[in-house]
């Protein structure tokens, strides 16, 4: 682990200790519901972020990396055997998604590592730290949505100057974001790393929609204004922060999914979720209420503590005020 990825691991999880076990390590392997609803839970008792990771637009299945990886003894030793593109090959990832081993590494160390520690290795106390951490500091370590090989039909007029002979060329890159007609994506060529657009032109007429640049692409950022909401906190820093519903916390969820999906789209996630929201069987719908009971009672509990406070704060300055105009008499 670097100096640096060390400081802020340390950083993130100072003073923090591993739960109980929430289910056995036996029945998280066997029982995808099972696995699902304590790696939610544990990552709410740890205040960590939680989150599905789309590899190739496609969810990854966590479970499943949870079983393969702990099958070969567990995140450090799946690094330190270099067995990531072994773990790798169960998916089945598309021939056009590289460097996959290093996406699975970085998703585990965030998501499953410390999971692992409790109900894999049965490991309680303070978090423990991994023999070989993920390189938070890393410039590769930016969220992506996939990595891609991009091959492209070979162009006459503009043949590669380096290799005359050639007739195409490859690159791979990441796709930093997804418009009504085409990608964002940054390419790497050699040393140097490119920045574009990749669309269809004949799904769209740009030109039309925006002559003045002669049918080029420009980014469409919408003046909304919104009015937000005053509240407690606002006038007070230190008034609890108000607890949110089961469907506030899948709501949360899910946006963050569907922003990754669909950027361009945001007006239709409420609706999106809303049906999400109502296919869910009572089981999976209990998961989401019981966090949010849970939080119901957490901003009880300091909503008491913060009214205790105010009331010696105000007793106090009465106090004062009956002392001071004391002393002036």
């Amino acid at each position: 682990m670097s100096p640096g990825s060390k400081r802020k691991f340390k950083a993130g999880m100072e003073n923090k200790h591993y739960p109980a076990p929430l289910a056995s390590h036996e029945d998280v392997v066997n029982d995808p519901s099972v696995f699902w609803d304590t790696l939610r839970r544990f990552h709410f008792v740890m205040g960590t972020k939680f989150m599905i990771p789309v590899i190739g637009g496609k969810e990854l299945d966590l479970q499943v990396l949870y079983v393969e990886t702990t099958n070969r003894g567990g995140y450090d030793k799946v690094v330190a055997e270099k067995k990531w593109r072994e773990v790798g090959s169960v998916f089945c990832f598309s021939a056009t998604t590289t460097s996959a081993s290093f996406v699975l590494k970085k998703h585990y160390f965030s998501l499953l590592y410390h999971y692992e520690q409790v109900h894999f290795f049965k490991i309680q106390g303070p978090v423990s730290t991994p023999a070989v951490a993920f390189p938070l500091g890393s410039p590769s370590s930016k969220t992506e949505l996939a990595i891609v090989e991009y091959s492209p039909e070979p162009i006459r007029d503009c043949p590669d100057p380096s290799t005359e002979s050639s007739s195409s060329f490859s690159a791979s890159g990441t796709i930093e974001g997804k418009f009504d007609c085409g990608y964002l994506v940054s390419v790497q060529l050699g040393s140097e790393v490119l920045h574009g657009v990749l669309y269809h032109p004949d799904q769209q007429d740009l030109s039309n929609s925006i002559p003045q640049y002669d049918g080029a692409i420009v980014p469409y950022t919408p003046n909304r204004r919104r009015r937000r909401r005053r509240s407690k906190r606002s006038g007070d820093p230190s008034y609890p922060k108000p607890n949110r519903s089961g469907y506030n916390f899948f709501f949360a969820e899910k946006h963050y999914k569907l922003k990754s999906l669909y950027p361009n789209r945001e007006r239709e996630f409420t609706k999106m979720i809303g049906q999400s929201w109502s296919s869910l069987s009572a089981e999976e719908r209990m998961v989401y209420q019981n966090i949010g009971l849970k939080d119901k009672e957490r901003y009880k509990r300091e909503l008491k503590e913060y009214k205790e406070k105010l009331k010696l704060r105000q007793a106090m300055e009465v106090e004062l005020n009956i002392k001071a105009q004391d002393v002036q008499d």
